[in-house]
């Protein structure tokens, strides 16, 4: 597969103003902030007491990277309201707080290196714990 003119001339810019970042992004998540990596969010699932990461735990992630890559700093309901409509079917906030007991918005977003919006850090709002 050849790459764009972007691809490499990004590539090698990062590499200058940066030695040894690589810049190589998942597929699967295709709108994650640059620095970031499956691997440290699966490290920082389990010190917080996620032992494993299920596909609904990746799509959350995935939710919430989607929606940091359209607004900059998306509102709490903009995120609540794509979670919900995502996760309708199995139950909505309701199953997620399943997921993320520390509440999907506030624990998702420290999980994948997202600035929390203000409120969702609030424990009588964002938390089941």
């Amino acid at each position: 597969m050849a790459r764009t003119e972007y691809e490499v001339t990004r590539k090698t810019m990062m590499g200058k103003l940066q030695p040894g970042f690589h810049n190589i992004r998942n597929k699967s998540f295709p709108d994650a902030p640059m620095i970031w990596q499956q691997d440290d969010t699966v490290e920082a699932a389990r010190r917080e007491g996620i032992m494993e990461m299920s596909e609904d735990h990746w799509e959350v992630i995935r939710v919430l990277q989607s929606c940091y890559a359209q607004e900059e700093h998306p509102r709490t309901r903009l995120l609540h309201d794509a979670l919900e409509a995502r996760f309708a079917a199995k139950g909505g906030m309701r199953y997620l707080y399943t997921l993320y007991p520390d509440g999907p918005i506030a624990q998702g977003c420290r999980l994948t290196g997202l600035e929390s919006p203000s409120g969702s850090v609030d424990k009588s709002f964002g938390s089941v714990r």
